[in-house]
Protein backbone atom coordinates (compact mmCIF):
# COMPACT_ATOMS: atom_id res chain seq x y z
CA UNK A 1 0.00 0.00 0.00
CA UNK A 2 1.24 3.50 -1.01
CA UNK A 3 2.15 5.45 1.97
CA UNK A 4 -0.28 8.22 3.08
CA UNK A 5 0.56 12.01 2.23
CA UNK A 6 -0.17 15.27 3.74
CA UNK A 7 -3.02 16.58 1.56
CA UNK A 8 -3.10 20.45 1.93
CA UNK A 9 0.61 20.80 0.64
CA UNK A 10 0.41 18.20 -2.37
CA UNK A 11 -3.07 19.49 -3.46
CA UNK A 12 -1.69 22.90 -4.05
CA UNK A 13 1.19 21.56 -5.89
CA UNK A 14 -1.34 19.34 -7.42
CA UNK A 15 -3.47 22.38 -8.66
CA UNK A 16 -0.10 23.98 -10.16
CA UNK A 17 0.73 20.43 -12.13
CA UNK A 18 -2.39 20.52 -13.93
CA UNK A 19 -1.61 23.85 -15.91
CA UNK A 20 2.12 22.51 -16.56
CA UNK A 21 1.32 19.34 -18.13
CA UNK A 22 -0.28 19.50 -20.84
CA UNK A 23 1.50 18.18 -23.79
CA UNK A 24 -0.22 18.83 -26.95
CA UNK A 25 -0.34 15.53 -29.71
CA UNK A 26 -0.05 16.14 -33.27
CA UNK A 27 -1.78 13.22 -34.38
CA UNK A 28 -5.53 13.29 -35.68
CA UNK A 29 -8.08 11.92 -33.06
CA UNK A 30 -9.46 10.00 -36.21
CA UNK A 31 -6.49 7.90 -36.41
CA UNK A 32 -7.37 6.22 -33.90
CA UNK A 33 -10.78 5.02 -35.01
CA UNK A 34 -11.77 1.68 -36.95
CA UNK A 35 -10.49 -1.82 -36.83
CA UNK A 36 -7.12 -1.23 -37.76
CA UNK A 37 -6.12 2.37 -35.16
CA UNK A 38 -2.51 4.02 -35.36
CA UNK A 39 -0.92 2.90 -32.33
CA UNK A 40 2.01 4.99 -30.94
CA UNK A 41 5.22 3.94 -29.04
CA UNK A 42 4.12 4.03 -24.95
CA UNK A 43 5.56 6.75 -23.02
CA UNK A 44 6.25 6.73 -19.16
CA UNK A 45 5.49 10.21 -16.79
CA UNK A 46 6.41 11.01 -13.59
CA UNK A 47 3.37 13.18 -13.66
CA UNK A 48 0.99 11.99 -16.66
CA UNK A 49 -0.10 15.04 -19.25
CA UNK A 50 -3.70 16.61 -18.89
CA UNK A 51 -5.73 18.91 -19.64
CA UNK A 52 -9.46 19.68 -18.35
CA UNK A 53 -11.83 22.39 -18.67
CA UNK A 54 -13.63 24.23 -16.34
CA UNK A 55 -17.10 23.68 -15.73
CA UNK A 56 -19.18 26.33 -16.62
CA UNK A 57 -22.41 24.82 -17.60
CA UNK A 58 -25.05 26.13 -20.30
CA UNK A 59 -26.11 29.39 -20.35
CA UNK A 60 -30.01 30.42 -20.68
CA UNK A 61 -30.81 29.19 -23.97
CA UNK A 62 -27.36 27.73 -25.11
CA UNK A 63 -27.73 24.32 -26.50
CA UNK A 64 -25.23 21.28 -28.21
CA UNK A 65 -24.29 21.86 -31.59
CA UNK A 66 -25.62 18.89 -34.00
CA UNK A 67 -25.34 17.80 -37.24
CA UNK A 68 -26.77 19.16 -40.43
CA UNK A 69 -30.20 17.80 -40.79
CA UNK A 70 -30.78 17.63 -37.16
CA UNK A 71 -32.14 20.01 -34.55
CA UNK A 72 -31.77 19.74 -30.63
CA UNK A 73 -34.17 20.87 -27.67
CA UNK A 74 -33.50 20.29 -23.93
CA UNK A 75 -36.47 18.34 -22.65
CA UNK A 76 -35.44 18.05 -18.70
CA UNK A 77 -33.27 19.94 -16.89
CA UNK A 78 -32.29 21.14 -12.86
CA UNK A 79 -31.13 16.98 -12.45
CA UNK A 80 -28.98 15.66 -10.56
CA UNK A 81 -25.88 14.13 -12.35
CA UNK A 82 -28.30 12.07 -15.13
CA UNK A 83 -26.60 9.46 -16.07
CA UNK A 84 -27.94 6.66 -17.65
CA UNK A 85 -31.85 6.14 -19.76
CA UNK A 86 -34.81 3.91 -20.09
CA UNK A 87 -37.47 3.87 -22.55
CA UNK A 88 -40.58 2.17 -20.88
CA UNK A 89 -43.29 0.32 -23.21
CA UNK A 90 -45.35 3.63 -22.87
CA UNK A 91 -43.35 6.28 -23.46
CA UNK A 92 -42.20 7.34 -20.39
CA UNK A 93 -38.64 7.59 -19.61
CA UNK A 94 -36.54 6.72 -16.55
CA UNK A 95 -33.46 9.14 -15.96
CA UNK A 96 -30.90 7.58 -12.92
CA UNK A 97 -28.74 10.14 -11.48
CA UNK A 98 -26.13 9.02 -9.61
CA UNK A 99 -22.03 9.52 -9.23
CA UNK A 100 -19.45 7.17 -7.24
CA UNK A 101 -19.97 6.90 -4.02
CA UNK A 102 -16.95 8.23 -2.90
CA UNK A 103 -15.83 4.65 -0.84
CA UNK A 104 -12.28 4.44 -2.84
CA UNK A 105 -10.05 5.74 -0.21
CA UNK A 106 -7.44 8.63 -1.55
CA UNK A 107 -3.80 6.83 -0.66
CA UNK A 108 -1.74 8.53 -3.76
CA UNK A 109 -0.90 11.57 -5.12
CA UNK A 110 -2.44 10.69 -8.48
CA UNK A 111 -5.77 10.20 -6.89
CA UNK A 112 -5.71 13.22 -5.46
CA UNK A 113 -4.61 14.90 -8.48
CA UNK A 114 -7.92 12.60 -10.31
CA UNK A 115 -10.13 14.25 -7.73
CA UNK A 116 -9.34 17.54 -8.40
CA UNK A 117 -9.82 17.07 -12.36
CA UNK A 118 -13.29 16.27 -11.85
CA UNK A 119 -14.49 18.87 -9.26
CA UNK A 120 -13.13 21.37 -11.50
CA UNK A 121 -14.79 20.08 -14.83
CA UNK A 122 -17.92 19.16 -12.81
CA UNK A 123 -17.85 15.99 -13.37
CA UNK A 124 -17.50 14.85 -9.69
CA UNK A 125 -20.56 16.55 -8.75
CA UNK A 126 -22.84 14.99 -6.40
CA UNK A 127 -25.05 12.42 -7.40
CA UNK A 128 -29.10 12.16 -6.60
CA UNK A 129 -28.91 8.39 -5.55
CA UNK A 130 -32.36 8.25 -7.91
CA UNK A 131 -34.17 8.17 -10.76
CA UNK A 132 -36.56 10.80 -12.50
CA UNK A 133 -39.51 9.81 -14.72
CA UNK A 134 -39.61 11.84 -17.87
CA UNK A 135 -43.33 11.79 -19.41
CA UNK A 136 -44.68 13.81 -22.68
CA UNK A 137 -48.03 15.32 -21.96
CA UNK A 138 -50.31 15.08 -25.02
CA UNK A 139 -52.20 18.23 -24.67
CA UNK A 140 -48.83 20.58 -25.10
CA UNK A 141 -46.22 18.27 -25.76
CA UNK A 142 -43.97 19.34 -22.30
CA UNK A 143 -42.22 16.82 -20.56
CA UNK A 144 -43.91 15.97 -17.12
CA UNK A 145 -40.35 15.18 -14.46
CA UNK A 146 -41.50 12.72 -11.44
CA UNK A 147 -39.39 11.49 -8.60
CA UNK A 148 -39.84 7.41 -9.75
CA UNK A 149 -37.14 6.08 -6.82
CA UNK A 150 -35.54 7.21 -4.08
CA UNK A 151 -32.66 5.98 -1.73
CA UNK A 152 -30.51 4.41 -4.65
CA UNK A 153 -26.68 3.55 -4.13
CA UNK A 154 -24.78 4.83 -7.16
CA UNK A 155 -27.28 3.10 -9.71
CA UNK A 156 -26.68 3.05 -13.14
CA UNK A 157 -27.60 0.41 -15.50
CA UNK A 158 -31.36 -0.46 -15.59
CA UNK A 159 -33.64 -2.88 -17.59
CA UNK A 160 -37.33 -3.82 -17.04
CA UNK A 161 -37.92 -7.47 -17.68
CA UNK A 162 -42.11 -7.88 -17.58
CA UNK A 163 -43.33 -6.50 -14.53
CA UNK A 164 -39.87 -5.96 -13.05
CA UNK A 165 -37.44 -3.11 -13.12
CA UNK A 166 -34.01 -4.37 -12.62
CA UNK A 167 -31.74 -1.32 -11.20
CA UNK A 168 -27.49 -1.82 -10.43
CA UNK A 169 -26.58 -0.06 -7.43
CA UNK A 170 -23.05 -0.22 -7.57
CA UNK A 171 -22.94 -3.28 -5.21
CA UNK A 172 -26.06 -5.36 -5.99
CA UNK A 173 -28.86 -5.25 -8.53
CA UNK A 174 -32.29 -4.83 -6.84
CA UNK A 175 -35.75 -5.57 -8.19
CA UNK A 176 -38.99 -3.02 -7.66
CA UNK A 177 -42.44 -4.44 -9.23
CA UNK A 178 -43.22 -2.28 -12.38
CA UNK A 179 -47.13 -1.02 -12.88
CA UNK A 180 -47.43 0.88 -16.51
CA UNK A 181 -48.48 4.82 -16.01
CA UNK A 182 -47.55 4.79 -11.92
CA UNK A 183 -45.91 8.55 -11.43
CA UNK A 184 -43.53 6.68 -8.35
CA UNK A 185 -42.56 3.49 -6.98
CA UNK A 186 -42.67 3.30 -3.37
CA UNK A 187 -42.29 -0.35 -2.45
CA UNK A 188 -38.52 -1.11 -1.39
CA UNK A 189 -36.30 -2.59 -3.67
CA UNK A 190 -35.62 -6.15 -3.04
CA UNK A 191 -31.96 -7.44 -3.31
CA UNK A 192 -31.70 -9.91 -6.72
CA UNK A 193 -27.81 -10.53 -6.66
CA UNK A 194 -25.14 -9.41 -5.46
CA UNK A 195 -22.16 -7.11 -7.62
CA UNK A 196 -18.01 -7.22 -6.82
CA UNK A 197 -18.26 -3.64 -4.70
CA UNK A 198 -14.62 -3.31 -2.77
CA UNK A 199 -12.95 -0.20 -3.51
CA UNK A 200 -15.07 1.02 -6.63
CA UNK A 201 -12.64 2.43 -8.29
CA UNK A 202 -15.06 1.89 -11.31
CA UNK A 203 -18.37 2.29 -9.66
CA UNK A 204 -20.84 2.29 -12.71
CA UNK A 205 -22.68 -1.10 -13.45
CA UNK A 206 -24.00 -0.90 -17.10
CA UNK A 207 -26.85 -3.87 -17.39
CA UNK A 208 -28.21 -5.30 -20.43
CA UNK A 209 -30.90 -7.96 -21.10
CA UNK A 210 -30.63 -10.22 -23.81
CA UNK A 211 -33.02 -10.98 -26.35
CA UNK A 212 -35.96 -13.28 -24.49
CA UNK A 213 -35.08 -11.84 -20.92
CA UNK A 214 -33.91 -14.90 -19.32
CA UNK A 215 -30.18 -12.95 -18.82
CA UNK A 216 -28.89 -9.98 -17.63
CA UNK A 217 -25.50 -8.60 -18.53
CA UNK A 218 -23.74 -6.57 -16.12
CA UNK A 219 -20.41 -4.68 -16.80
CA UNK A 220 -17.78 -4.53 -14.16
CA UNK A 221 -14.84 -2.54 -14.47
CA UNK A 222 -11.29 -2.46 -13.00
CA UNK A 223 -10.43 -1.21 -9.29
CA UNK A 224 -7.21 -0.02 -11.09
CA UNK A 225 -5.62 1.30 -13.94
CA UNK A 226 -2.78 -1.82 -13.90
CA UNK A 227 -3.50 -3.35 -11.41
CA UNK A 228 -1.81 -0.66 -9.10
CA UNK A 229 -3.81 -1.85 -6.01
CA UNK A 230 -3.32 -5.71 -6.31
CA UNK A 231 -4.86 -8.22 -7.95
CA UNK A 232 -6.98 -9.31 -5.15
CA UNK A 233 -9.23 -6.32 -5.36
CA UNK A 234 -9.65 -7.62 -9.16
CA UNK A 235 -11.77 -10.39 -7.85
CA UNK A 236 -14.64 -10.62 -10.63
CA UNK A 237 -13.93 -7.11 -11.81
CA UNK A 238 -12.75 -6.13 -15.56
CA UNK A 239 -15.46 -8.24 -16.20
CA UNK A 240 -18.68 -8.67 -18.08
CA UNK A 241 -20.88 -11.06 -15.87
CA UNK A 242 -23.99 -13.01 -17.26
CA UNK A 243 -27.10 -13.60 -14.50
CA UNK A 244 -29.26 -16.01 -14.71
CA UNK A 245 -32.67 -14.51 -14.33
CA UNK A 246 -34.82 -17.67 -13.10
CA UNK A 247 -31.86 -18.89 -10.78
CA UNK A 248 -30.26 -15.32 -9.85
CA UNK A 249 -26.66 -17.32 -10.42
CA UNK A 250 -23.91 -15.55 -12.10
CA UNK A 251 -20.98 -16.29 -13.80
CA UNK A 252 -18.26 -14.12 -15.75
CA UNK A 253 -18.87 -14.06 -19.26
CA UNK A 254 -16.23 -12.78 -20.68
CA UNK A 255 -12.95 -10.91 -19.09
CA UNK A 256 -10.04 -8.70 -19.51
CA UNK A 257 -12.33 -5.81 -20.36
CA UNK A 258 -10.65 -2.92 -17.92
CA UNK A 259 -14.30 -0.89 -17.99
CA UNK A 260 -17.05 -1.91 -19.96
CA UNK A 261 -19.30 1.18 -19.27
CA UNK A 262 -22.39 0.30 -22.20
CA UNK A 263 -23.74 -3.19 -23.46
CA UNK A 264 -26.15 -3.92 -25.86
CA UNK A 265 -27.64 -7.13 -27.59
CA UNK A 266 -28.15 -7.13 -30.64
CA UNK A 267 -31.15 -9.44 -31.74
CA UNK A 268 -30.55 -9.71 -35.07
CA UNK A 269 -27.38 -11.47 -34.31
CA UNK A 270 -28.13 -12.58 -30.77
CA UNK A 271 -24.86 -10.66 -30.19
CA UNK A 272 -23.84 -8.95 -26.92
CA UNK A 273 -21.81 -6.09 -27.63
CA UNK A 274 -19.77 -3.46 -25.39
CA UNK A 275 -18.14 -0.01 -25.15
CA UNK A 276 -14.94 -0.13 -22.84
CA UNK A 277 -13.06 2.66 -21.14
CA UNK A 278 -8.94 1.58 -21.82
CA UNK A 279 -5.65 2.15 -19.37
CA UNK A 280 -4.32 5.79 -19.02
CA UNK A 281 -0.79 7.06 -18.35
CA UNK A 282 1.10 6.45 -21.53
CA UNK A 283 0.43 8.84 -23.72
CA UNK A 284 -2.24 11.01 -25.69
CA UNK A 285 -2.93 8.57 -27.84
CA UNK A 286 -2.80 5.50 -26.21
CA UNK A 287 -5.13 3.45 -25.33
CA UNK A 288 -7.73 3.73 -27.40
CA UNK A 289 -10.93 3.13 -25.81
CA UNK A 290 -13.15 0.42 -27.66
CA UNK A 291 -16.46 -0.84 -29.38
CA UNK A 292 -16.42 -4.78 -29.99
CA UNK A 293 -18.84 -7.76 -30.03
CA UNK A 294 -18.49 -10.17 -26.82
CA UNK A 295 -17.62 -13.45 -27.54
CA UNK A 296 -18.38 -16.07 -24.51
CA UNK A 297 -15.30 -17.40 -22.67
CA UNK A 298 -13.20 -14.73 -24.20
CA UNK A 299 -10.39 -12.59 -22.85
CA UNK A 300 -9.37 -9.10 -24.10
CA UNK A 301 -6.11 -8.23 -22.75
CA UNK A 302 -6.51 -5.93 -19.10
CA UNK A 303 -4.49 -5.66 -17.81
CA UNK A 304 -1.43 -7.72 -19.69
CA UNK A 305 -1.91 -6.20 -23.13
CA UNK A 306 -4.04 -3.41 -25.02
CA UNK A 307 -5.82 -3.17 -28.27
CA UNK A 308 -4.95 -7.10 -28.60
CA UNK A 309 -1.37 -8.42 -28.20
CA UNK A 310 0.48 -5.08 -27.49
CA UNK A 311 1.84 -5.96 -23.82
CA UNK A 312 1.77 -2.97 -21.26
CA UNK A 313 5.32 -3.72 -19.62
CA UNK A 314 4.12 -1.92 -16.58
CA UNK A 315 2.24 -4.99 -15.14
CA UNK A 316 3.86 -7.08 -13.17
CA UNK A 317 4.32 -10.14 -13.46
CA UNK A 318 4.18 -10.43 -16.54
CA UNK A 319 2.13 -12.87 -18.34
CA UNK A 320 2.64 -13.97 -21.81
CA UNK A 321 0.41 -17.12 -21.75
CA UNK A 322 -2.61 -14.35 -21.39
CA UNK A 323 -1.03 -12.12 -23.81
CA UNK A 324 -1.20 -14.75 -26.07
CA UNK A 325 -5.02 -15.10 -25.64
CA UNK A 326 -6.36 -12.07 -26.33
CA UNK A 327 -8.57 -10.53 -28.74
CA UNK A 328 -8.11 -7.76 -30.75
CA UNK A 329 -12.05 -5.61 -30.16
CA UNK A 330 -13.75 -4.67 -33.18
CA UNK A 331 -13.60 -0.98 -33.26
CA UNK A 332 -11.23 1.72 -31.64
CA UNK A 333 -13.21 5.24 -30.75
CA UNK A 334 -10.11 6.78 -30.04
CA UNK A 335 -7.59 7.60 -26.59
CA UNK A 336 -9.40 8.93 -23.70
CA UNK A 337 -12.47 9.69 -25.56
CA UNK A 338 -14.46 7.57 -22.07
CA UNK A 339 -17.41 6.73 -23.96
CA UNK A 340 -20.31 5.87 -21.42
CA UNK A 341 -23.19 5.70 -23.81
CA UNK A 342 -24.27 2.89 -25.98
CA UNK A 343 -27.12 2.64 -28.39
CA UNK A 344 -27.73 -0.02 -31.50
CA UNK A 345 -30.30 1.02 -33.79
CA UNK A 346 -31.62 -0.57 -36.67
CA UNK A 347 -34.60 2.22 -37.44
CA UNK A 348 -35.22 5.58 -36.09
CA UNK A 349 -36.96 8.81 -36.81
CA UNK A 350 -33.81 10.72 -37.85
CA UNK A 351 -32.33 11.19 -40.95
CA UNK A 352 -31.66 7.59 -43.69
CA UNK A 353 -27.65 8.03 -43.29
CA UNK A 354 -28.13 7.24 -39.02
CA UNK A 355 -29.78 3.92 -39.53
CA UNK A 356 -28.32 1.10 -38.66
CA UNK A 357 -25.44 1.40 -36.79
CA UNK A 358 -24.43 2.10 -33.12
CA UNK A 359 -24.80 5.38 -31.47
CA UNK A 360 -21.99 5.91 -28.50
CA UNK A 361 -21.57 9.00 -26.35
CA UNK A 362 -18.31 9.75 -25.68
CA UNK A 363 -17.68 11.64 -22.27
CA UNK A 364 -14.91 13.11 -22.68
CA UNK A 365 -10.51 13.17 -21.82
CA UNK A 366 -9.11 14.60 -18.94
CA UNK A 367 -5.64 13.18 -20.03
CA UNK A 368 -5.40 14.57 -23.75
CA UNK A 369 -4.82 17.41 -25.42
CA UNK A 370 -6.05 19.21 -27.62
CA UNK A 371 -9.73 17.20 -26.02
CA UNK A 372 -10.98 14.23 -26.78
CA UNK A 373 -14.50 12.97 -26.69
CA UNK A 374 -17.54 15.50 -25.67
CA UNK A 375 -19.44 13.96 -28.61
CA UNK A 376 -22.16 11.69 -29.93
CA UNK A 377 -21.44 9.43 -32.82
CA UNK A 378 -22.27 7.49 -35.10
CA UNK A 379 -20.70 4.44 -36.68
CA UNK A 380 -22.62 3.10 -39.71
CA UNK A 381 -22.83 -1.40 -39.86
CA UNK A 382 -22.77 -3.31 -42.39
CA UNK A 383 -23.90 -6.97 -42.04
CA UNK A 384 -23.97 -6.73 -38.35
CA UNK A 385 -20.13 -5.03 -37.75
CA UNK A 386 -18.84 -1.55 -37.80
CA UNK A 387 -18.41 -0.23 -41.37
CA UNK A 388 -17.06 3.12 -41.78
CA UNK A 389 -15.23 5.91 -39.79
CA UNK A 390 -17.76 8.05 -37.23
CA UNK A 391 -19.69 10.58 -37.79
CA UNK A 392 -20.45 13.35 -35.16
CA UNK A 393 -23.90 14.14 -34.25
CA UNK A 394 -24.07 16.24 -31.15
CA UNK A 395 -20.69 18.48 -30.15
CA UNK A 396 -20.29 21.82 -28.72
CA UNK A 397 -20.09 20.41 -25.06
CA UNK A 398 -17.09 22.75 -24.62
CA UNK A 399 -15.60 26.17 -25.52
CA UNK A 400 -13.77 27.03 -28.59
CA UNK A 401 -10.59 27.19 -26.62
CA UNK A 402 -11.62 24.24 -24.39
CA UNK A 403 -11.31 25.89 -21.37
CA UNK A 404 -15.08 26.05 -20.24
CA UNK A 405 -17.09 22.90 -20.23
CA UNK A 406 -20.85 23.08 -20.73
CA UNK A 407 -22.02 19.49 -20.24
CA UNK A 408 -20.52 15.95 -20.98
CA UNK A 409 -22.82 13.01 -22.93
CA UNK A 410 -23.22 9.97 -21.11
CA UNK A 411 -26.65 7.63 -21.61
CA UNK A 412 -28.26 7.52 -25.10
CA UNK A 413 -31.47 6.21 -25.86
CA UNK A 414 -34.46 6.30 -28.49
CA UNK A 415 -38.08 7.60 -27.00
CA UNK A 416 -41.27 6.05 -28.58
CA UNK A 417 -41.04 8.64 -31.47
CA UNK A 418 -37.74 7.44 -32.13
CA UNK A 419 -36.29 10.88 -31.22
CA UNK A 420 -32.83 10.06 -29.71
CA UNK A 421 -32.05 11.67 -26.21
CA UNK A 422 -29.03 12.16 -24.38
CA UNK A 423 -28.48 12.42 -20.35
CA UNK A 424 -25.85 15.16 -19.87
CA UNK A 425 -24.81 14.57 -16.24
CA UNK A 426 -22.29 17.94 -16.20
CA UNK A 427 -24.98 20.20 -17.84
CA UNK A 428 -27.89 18.41 -15.38
CA UNK A 429 -30.26 18.06 -18.82
CA UNK A 430 -31.92 15.92 -21.37
CA UNK A 431 -31.38 16.65 -24.84
CA UNK A 432 -34.06 15.54 -27.20
CA UNK A 433 -32.20 15.35 -31.07
CA UNK A 434 -34.87 15.07 -34.16
CA UNK A 435 -34.60 15.55 -37.82
CA UNK A 436 -34.92 18.85 -38.54
CA UNK A 437 -37.63 18.35 -41.58
CA UNK A 438 -40.33 15.89 -40.53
Amino acid sequence: MTKTFHRGALALACVALLGACSEKTSQDAIEQTGADPSLPKAKNFLVPPMQVPEYAGWKQGAAPTVAPGLKIEKIASDLKHPRQLLTLPNGDVLVVEANGPGEEAVTTPKQLIAGIVKNRSGKGAKGGNQITLLRKTAATGEWEKHTYIRNLHSPFGVQLIGNTLYVANTGAIVTFPYTEGANEITTPGVEFTDLPSTVNHHWTKALQANGDGTKLYVGVGSNSNITENGMEVEYRRADVLEVDVATRGSRIYASGIRNPTGLQWDSTTNTLWAIANERDEIGANLVPDYMTSVTEGAFYGWPYSYYGQHVDSRVMPQRPDMVKKAIKPDYALGSHVAALGFLLSQRNALPAKYQNGAFVSEHGSWDRSPLSGYAVVFIPFQGGKPAGKPETLVSGFYSKDEKQLYGAPVGVVFDKDGALLIADDVGNAVWRVTSATP
